[in-house]
């Protein structure tokens, strides 16, 4: 599981042989959340404060995230993004 970003103990990543739509995944403890990048529907849980600066750090790099889904596509390396400040 390629990590691409890492803040406030929130871990974000892409798998290569994933199914569409477009999407990614962060981990914060014990919770999980899968985010569909193409239109934000969130799947899972994650405490409140931690879900909105994830939200934040998805809409500031929603083109990167589809990029990256790309790059997953064929197999390429992906590119770290930066994490939100």
């Amino acid at each position: 599981m390629p990590e691409i970003c890492r803040f406030l103990g929130v871990v974000i990543y892409m798998y290569y042989r994933e199914h569409a739509p477009p999407h990614f995944h962060a981990e914060y403890g014990e919770y999980e959340i899968t985010i569909e990048i193409r239109t934000g529907i969130v799947s899972g849980k994650f405490p409140r404060r931690v879900l909105n600066a994830v939200l934040e750090w998805y809409v500031l790099h929603k083109d990167e995230l589809l990029d990256n889904w790309e790059f997953a596509e064929k197999k390429i390396p992906l590119k770290k993004i930066e994490p939100l400040e």
